[in-house]
């Protein structure tokens, strides 16, 4: 079942939450909406959910499987939502709580008692949970009343599947463990998803492709490689990941930092513009001697090897700092101490020039 939105735009008072958006997410795919607090990634998902109306414009369409639901109630969508905080009833026993979809249908469209309780001991054993259906909530770690509550979404057999940062109240460890156990289960059964999540790595872990969002608008569409190696603009280089930014100025096509020169043939104008290098820390190489090529001479000001990889926090002459990101082979190769001179030599750089200087 795709999913399509079409010049949506929604505006609470004076705040535009949404700006003219439109966005496309194909038949069986996991999408996330990924982006800041107030950038409209909760907002966009509950329009798609039919929990809130976008504001009325000819051009507005919400698209299910290539039909307008537009106009339809969130009854009549065939979604099913998951959110941050379960949701869940703790009256209500674990096989209750999935069970709840179907129990409450009309009589006419409700299942009869034993293909209700098979689908519910399907879902169990689905979402690794056989013998808790017994349990309360109150029984459940977090990562175990998250899962029930996806299990429950998916047991009316929604159309499409939409999250709301559901794995934000938990700790780390078991958002990790859950993070992987959705991929699985998208894999599985295909179902089409949008997730909303304000963490990267959960994003681009999870998705098949992420939509980046900032200020009401889209930014960049494009699969976790993409977006993450060949960034649109400054935001989703700023947004997705560590990052050094070095000032510069750009002309004809060539930018300036210091001894170093950088091709960007993108601006071939005659006039001199501010521009802004931008440098991933697993893309700078640092090495010890100069070795006569143009680089960045710094200072070690302090050293991070906790972890699969060795931090190495650096101060220019300039007085800025940035962080080289080194493998641990690499670091006991390098023998860093603290106030060591070091010289450092870019292996990939992204220049943009900003909207000011255009």
């Amino acid at each position: 079942m795709s999913i399509e939105v079409k010049h949506l735009s929604k505006t609470f008072g004076k705040f535009a939450a949404l700006r003219d958006v439109s966005l496309r997410v194909n038949d069986g795919e996991l999408v996330a909406l990924l982006g800041p607090s107030g950038s409209g990634k909760t907002t966009l998902l509950r329009i798609i959910a039919g929990l809130e109306t976008p504001d009325p414009n000819p051009e507005c369409e919400i698209l299910f499987h290539d039909s307008s639901v537009t106009g339809d109630p969130v009854g009549k969508r065939g979604v099913g939502f998951v959110f941050q905080h379960y949701a869940l009833f703790r009256h209500m026993s674990v096989f209750d709580n999935i069970a709840f979809g179907l129990k409450v249908r009309p009589r006419s469209q409700r299942p009869a008692k034993n293909e209700i309780r098979d689908r519910v001991n399907r879902l169990l054993k689905l979402i690794q949970l056989e013998g808790f259906g017994n349990r309360y909530p109150s029984q459940l770690s977090g990562g175990q009343r998250q899962r029930v509550a996806l299990a429950r979404a998916i047991a009316v057999e929604p159309q499409v599947l939409l999250l709301d940062e559901p794995f934000g109240a938990l700790d780390a460890q078991v958002r990790k463990g859950l993070r992987d156990w959705l991929r699985r289960l998208h894999d599985e059964i295909h179902l089409t998803s949008v997730l909303v999540t304000h963490d990267q790595e959960e994003a681009l872990e999870v998705a098949d492709r992420v939509v980046v969002m900032n200020q009401s608008k889209i930014e960049q569409v494009g699969t976790p490689e993409e977006v993450f190696h060949h960034p649109a603009n400054q935001f989703v280089m700023e947004f997705l990941g560590q990052v050094n930014i070095f000032h510069c100025r750009v002309k004809e096509g060539k930018a300036s930092l210091g001894e170093l020169t950088f091709e960007y043939p993108q601006y071939d104008g005659m006039h001199e513009k501010d521009a802004a290098v931008y440098m991933r820390p697993h893309e700078l190489d640092i090495q010890k001697t100069s070795g006569g090529a143009a680089g960045l001479t710094a200072q070690v000001a302090r050293l991070n090897p906790a972890g699969a990889i060795a931090r190495v926090h650096l101060t220019l002459a300039s007085g800025d700092g940035i962080q080289v990101d080194v493998s641990q082979e690499r670091f006991r190769e390098l023998g860093l101490s603290v106030g060591d001179t070091v010289f450092v030599y870019p292996k990939n750089a992204r220049i943009f020039i900003p909207d000011y200087a255009i």
